[in-house]
C-alpha cells in the first residue's frame, strides 16, 4: 500500500532563529506549517561557537519576535552561553510545530504545483516552501590543506572551542575576518604564539567619541539603509564582516598592536610548496585599507555629529602603531614552531537539495527581500537580505513578517481560485 504524502500549507527548512521567526509570524497568522531541522533548534549557537564567543552588536539590537532583550546590561554584549539561553528562551515563546533531526533531502515541484518535499523521516507536500537554513553550510578548507604533513593539526573556526584542544606549539590561524580576529586574540590572551595569514576584512572601532560606534551608526539609519539603497547594491552581500570584539565589555582589533606583542603578521596565504607555507605580499595594503575603512567610519561619525550640533567628546583619528617590515612571502613549515592550523575563511552555501529556478551562475540565490521569481519559494536569514541586520538578531523578525504577509496572501489566493474551480 502506498501511503500518500501528508500535506501541509507551509514547510520551513532550517530551525535557526530566521525559520523559528517565520514560525513565530505563521502562528500569529493561525497558518499551518512544519518546521524541518536535522539537529536542534538553533543548535549552532551551542556547538558551533567557541568557548568565549560574544556578540559584536550590543544586546539592545537583539530584537527577535516577541522577545526583545530585557536583561540587565542593554549596551553589553551577550556571551556564548547567555546567547544559548536567549534562543532558548526564543523556542519556548515561539513553542513551534519543529521536527527535529529531520533533513530535507530534496524540494521540487510537481505538475501540479504543489511542492514535493523528502525528508528522512518520509514524504510530505506544501503549497509554501521557506528556505531559512542560511548560507554557512559548508566549511572552506582550500585544497592546499592536502598537502600539510600528517603531523600538523588542522581545523576549521567552526571546530575550534579554545586554545587547549589544540597541541603545544605555536598556531597558524588562516583569515582575518570576525572569526579569524577573534580566534587569533583569544590564543594571544591565553599567551599562545599565532600566526595569522591576513585577509581584507575592513575593521571599525568599538567606541567612538563617547558611545559605542553601532549606537552611532544606527541614529545615522545606517541599519535602516535597505539593499537597493546600498551604493554596492547586491554586491554589499559579498562584502566581509568588519573585525571588531564585545569581549570583556568591548573594544577594537587591533592587528598592529597584537603584532608589537609578538604575533606574526603575513599576506594572504595563497599555497604550500617544497616544504613552505607561501604567502603574497599585500600584508601592508591589507592593514592600510582595514585602517582606511575604520577612520572612515569615524570620519562619517564626525559628520553627523557637527550637523546635528551634538556635544560629544573629541577623538582622534587612528593612526598606526606599527609597520610591517620587508615581506615575507615564504615561511618553512619545519623550524617555525606552528603545528597547528585553523582555517578561518568562511563557508560556502548547499542548497543541492532545492530544485527550483532561483539560484545565478554562482549558485547563489536570487531573490527580492527573500522573495523569489518562482512563486512560493522564499529564503530569509542571509546576509543582506534586506539590511544589514538581515542574517542577525536585530531584523530578522522583520524580514520574516515581510515574507509571511506574501505567503499569507498567495495562500489566501489559492483558497479562491480553488473554491471557485470546484
Amino acid at each position: 500500500m502506498i501511503s500518500t504524502p501528508r500535506h501541509v500549507p507551509v514547510v520551513i527548512v532550517g530551525g535557526g532563529q530566521a525559520g523559528l521567526s517565520v514560525s513565530y509570524h505563521l502562528k500569529q497568522r493561525g497558518i499551518e506549517h512544519l518546521v524541518f531541522e536535522k539537529h536542534t533548534a538553533a543548535h549552532t549557537w551551542a556547538t558551533q561557537r567557541w568557548d568565549t564567543f560574544c556578540l559584536v552588536t550590543p544586546n539592545w539590537q537583539c530584537d527577535l519576535p516577541g522577545l526583545p532583550y530585557d536583561g540587565p546590561d542593554p549596551d553589553g554584549f551577550m556571551r556564548k552561553d547567555e546567547i544559548v539561553a536567549y534562543l532558548k528562551a526564543f523556542v519556548a515563546k515561539v513553542n513551534p510545530p519543529i521536527r527535529e533531526g529531520v533533513a530535507v533531502t530534496r524540494v521540487e515541484r510537481r505538475e501540479d504545483g504543489i511542492f514535493s518535499v523528502q525528508t528522512s523521516e518520509g514524504d510530505y507536500t506544501a503549497n509554501e516552501v521557506v528556505v531559512a537554513s542560511g548560507g554557512y553550510h559548508t566549511p572552506i578548507i582550500p585544497r592546499m590543506a592536502e598537502k600539510l604533513p600528517g603531523s600538523i593539526t588542522q581545523i576549521h573556526s567552526n571546530q575550534y572551542r579554545n586554545p587547549a584542544q589544540l597541541p603545544e606549539g605555536e598556531v597558524l590561524v588562516v583569515g582575518s575576518g570576525q572569526s579569524g580576529a577573534q580566534i587569533a586574540e583569544d590564543l594571544h590572551l591565553a599567551g599562545r604564539k599565532v600566526h595569522l595569514a591576513v585577509g581584507d576584512a575592513p575593521r571599525c572601532a568599538r567606541f567612538y567619541r563617547g558611545r559605542d560606534v553601532v549606537t552611532w551608526l544606527a541614529d545615522m539609519g545606517y541599519y535602516e539603509m535597505t539593499v537597493e539603497n546600498h551604493p554596492l547594491r547586491d554586491g554589499v552581500r559579498d562584502n566581509t564582516n568588519h573585525y571588531v570584539t564585545g569581549r570583556d565589555g568591548g573594544r577594537d582589533i587591533d592587528l598592529r598592536r597584537f603584532a608589537l606583542e609578538g604575533m606574526r603578521l603575513y599576506g594572504l596565504m595563497e599555497d604550500y610548496e617544497d616544504g613552505s607555507l607561501c604567502f603574497r605580499d599585500d600584508l601592508k595594503r591589507s592593514l592600510d585599507q582595514a585602517d582606511r575603512t575604520y577612520n572612515g567610519i569615524n570620519a562619517a561619525i564626525d559628520k553627523y555629529i557637527a550637523e546635528k550640533g551634538i556635544d560629544a567628546p573629541a577623538q582622534a583619528h587612528y593612526t598606526p602603531v606599527w609597520e610591517p617590515d620587508e615581506p615575507v612571502t615564504s615561511l618553512a613549515l619545519e623550524g617555525s614552531g606552528i603545528t597547528s592550523v585553523v582555517w578561518c575563511i568562511g563557508f560556502t552555501p548547499d542548497f543541492r537539495w532545492l530544485d527550483a529556478s532561483v539560484f545565478n551562475g554562482a549558485g547563489s540565490p536570487k531573490h527580492k527581500r527573500g522573495i523569489t521569481n518562482e512563486a512560493g519559494v522564499y529564503f530569509i536569514g542571509l546576509p543582506w537580505l534586506n539590511t544589514w541586520g538581515s542574517g542577525r538578531f536585530g531584523a530578522v523578525g522583520r524580514d520574516a513578517e515581510y515574507i509571511v504577509q506574501a505567503i499569507q496572501k498567495r495562500l489566501g489566493a489559492e483558497r479562491f481560485a480553488l473554491k471557485f474551480a470546484v
